[in-house]
């Protein structure tokens, strides 16, 4: 994404220098308005990620034309085409594909007749983050791509088009599922868990019309994952929907090097690696990549477990169990976080209440159970306050 960085340290201990590289997250060297990742000459010891160690990206040649078919289908049978999606980067990945559809115009009827249809209809980013960073992006042109700088030079803003709306306020997201017209949503969060895709996500899943259009990894126990993987039915927000809106997921949009450039990436290095470790993976999608490595280049490699601790020297030792006070540290992170999705998710609960039963005509007995359900969390959020077992 913009602004993301590999990581250089060089050590002195000794007398001796060691260089250390971290990729962090590794990134396609196709992704629109961005630069290819920066290949690295040298290194003695490699921190890599594997998030796609096992497999290849495929249909990134035609992902436009696949993208403008699923839209155009969708609209035509008057539904909605619901867009999960990261807030940074994914975003505006989408943005651009959509201005630069306009780009291929002429090439055959059908696709200027998809291509009109597609330039009628509304597209809203429902998403305060994702309109946040596409303003960032806006402001920071200058690390955009060769092509992409090329493109604004001729006055083309490609994440500006006629019918792109931002919705930044609740009310105006709302409004998005009171209207019967056909429109792209594009809404965070990507994996569906938080944010404002939950509500349209409701309002949408249940609609053969409707289509949800996944552009991203979708993590193992994530709602998103569970539409991907063709659940027949979901629980949102505590109600079960079945599935009967279309499904499609699009790999060629990932951020994430797939395996042929991860190794491309080691390839890079004119002095190679001693050692490589790899972190941020699937354990097939790391055992995989592990194998490749070995195989193609014979560099020693180690996928570590979490808490082991590593002496970077001609004995490479590794020590097990660590305990370390960073450890509860992070742990003390972990909820915090919990905590800040905990508070979405009660603002998200109050809407639901509010909409769903105080504004309908639910019985006595449904409002007191309802009661008794807010009083009992109410009770162990007290709890927690109070610092009771």
């Amino acid at each position: 994404m913009l602004g993301s960085s590999i990581i250089e340290v060089w050590i002195e201990e000794d007398g001796k220098e060691t260089k250390i590289v971290f990729t962090g997250d590794l990134g396609n060297n196709d992704i629109p308005l961005l630069s290819s990742p920066t290949m690295i000459e040298d290194a003695d010891y490699l921190v890599m990620e594997s998030t796609y160690g096992d497999r290849l990206h495929v249909g990134t040649d035609d992902k436009a034309k696949v993208f403008l078919d699923i839209v155009s289908e969708t609209l035509d049978n008057g539904g909605t085409v619901v867009i999960p999606s990261f807030a940074v980067g994914r975003t505006q990945e989408i943005l651009y594909e959509l201005d630069m559809i306009k780009e291929q115009k002429g090439q055959d009827s059908k696709f200027e007749e998809e291509y009109q249809k597609l330039m009628n209809a509304p597209v809203y980013v429902d998403s305060p983050l994702a309109i946040s960073a596409t303003e960032v992006f806006k402001n920071n042109e200058d690390l955009f791509d060769e092509e992409t700088k090329a493109i604004m030079e001729r006055g083309d803003n490609p994440l500006e088009f006629p019918g792109l709306k931002f919705t930044r306020t609740a009310d105006e997201s709302k409004a998005l599922n009171e209207s019967d017209e056909p429109c792209i949503i594009i809404s965070a969060s990507g994996m569906c868990e938080v944010g404002r895709i939950k509500h349209h996500l409701k309002h949408n899943i249940w609609n053969p019309k409707s289509t949800i259009l996944f552009v991203g990894y979708q993590a193992p126990g994530t709602l998103g994952r569970t539409i991907v993987d063709g659940a027949k039915k979901v629980k949102i927000f505590g109600e079960e929907f079945s599935v009967k809106a279309r499904v499609e997921y699009i790999e060629g949009y990932s951020g994430h090097a797939d395996q042929q450039w991860l190794l491309n990436f080691v390839y890079s290095f004119i002095q190679k690696p001693k050692h490589i470790f790899l972190v941020h993976g699937e354990p097939n999608a790391q055992l995989v990549l592990k194998d490749k490595i070995i195989q193609n280049v014979n560099i020693p490699v180690t996928i570590p477990d979490f808490g082991e601790k590593y002496t970077l020297d001609d004995n490479f030792a590794m020590e097990k169990p660590y305990n370390d006070p960073v450890d509860k540290k992070y742990l003390r992170l972990q909820v915090l976080d919990r905590i800040q999705t905990l508070q979405e998710e009660i603002e998200d609960m109050q809407t639901i209440v509010k909409e769903d039963f105080l504004e309908q005509d639910r019985s006595d007995e449904e409002i007191s159970r309802l009661n008794d359900k807010v009083k009992e969390l109410e009770r162990k959020i007290v709890e927690i306050i109070e610092n009771k077992e």
